[in-house]
């Protein structure tokens, strides 16, 4: 994956919602809100090696669901195979139209506009 932030985020994205609240907020300000250990400890009256524990806890559960379902890893290998199937039925296009075959290219159109609609969501 690209950086351990990015990674975090993803983890957090996918799985975040079987954390307490107290993980999910610690966790959304550390990586979302871009606050420190300190400023986190310091807003909640508690040391910043509680709000860090908290946090690595919620790491470690995240990272243990990713390593168990590999969803984030999944959804990065479809999106890359959405993304070439875009990529081809495109050409398919530009190739039947030089053909001027109709058929071949609404079914082209067909595959690349719902390939698109995918990479959307």
């Amino acid at each position: 994956m690209k950086s351990q932030a990015y990674r975090m985020t993803m983890l957090f994205d996918f799985y975040g919602d079987v954390l307490t609240d107290r993980q999910k907020e610690f966790y959304d300000l550390y990586y979302n809100e871009d606050l420190s250990l300190g400023e986190i400890a310091e807003n909640y009256g508690i040391t910043r090696q509680g709000v860090r524990d908290v946090i690595v806890r919620a790491e470690a559960v995240l990272t243990e669901l990713e390593d168990k379902t590999g969803l984030i890893k999944r959804f990065h290998t479809m999106r890359a195979q959405l993304e070439q199937l875009f990529q081809d039925a495109s050409r398919i296009v530009e190739l039947s139209a030089r053909q001027d075959n109709g058929e071949l290219e609404s079914l082209a159109l067909r595959v690349r506009d719902t390939a698109g609609t995918l990479l959307k969501e």
